[in-house]
């Protein structure tokens, strides 16, 4: 019934897992694009990390091409990714500089990244509103911050992608106040 310990390191055995070739790459790359939305910068570093893990096997390996090829297919598409990276990361709260840093660290091209920028401009007023929902800042907190907490309010704001000015007047606000825009 029970079994020695000597038997049960045997059944653990690791395998040696045989080195990547073109036909095992194109596989890896097919089901990390069917499981996750990604970029072509991504995909490509995905890969080269597989090959440096387990080795290489034939011909030089080009996952960058790879990732090209796969984006010519269809199976990847850099735009759509940013813009639903965006519109996830404004549902959160978070600001203009957070969201194009992701977006540049994702490989999102520049002329990618100023497409969806001004998306993420004409929503700062609403993300910075949901950032100080979900903190309890400025209108939605239960009393009035004093200065100090205040000032952690708005370095919170700002670490959130926020707009300084933008940060301190919604810090600033009163429970249940609102924010009057031609202020």
């Amino acid at each position: 019934m029970f079994q020695s310990s000597k038997n049960r390191s045997k059944s653990r055995e690791i395998r040696a897992v045989p080195p990547l070739d073109a036909a095992a790459l194109d596989r890896l790359a097919l089901r990390y694009v069917e499981r996750f939305a990604t970029t072509r910068r991504r995909l490509s570093e995905y890969l080269m990390r597989k090959i440096r893990e387990r080795g290489w096997d034939g011909p030089p390996a080009d996952p960058i091409a790879l990732a090209e090829k796969l984006a010519e297919l269809g199976y990847i598409d850099d735009r759509a990714f940013g813009e639903a990276r965006a519109a996830a990361m404004g549902r959160r709260g978070l600001g203009k500089r957070r969201v194009t840093g992701a977006l540049q660290q994702a490989g999102l091209v520049e002329e990618d990244r100023e497409a969806i920028v001004p998306a993420v401009e004409d929503r700062a007023l609403e993300t910075a509103m949901a950032f100080a929902r979900r903190r309890r800042i400025g209108p939605f907190a239960s009393v009035r911050a004093e200065r100090p907490e205040r000032e952690k309010q708005i370095a919170a704001m700002i670490r959130g992608g926020h707009d300084f000015t933008l940060a301190r007047r919604i810090a600033a606000l009163g429970p249940g106040e609102a924010l009057e825009m031609g202020e």
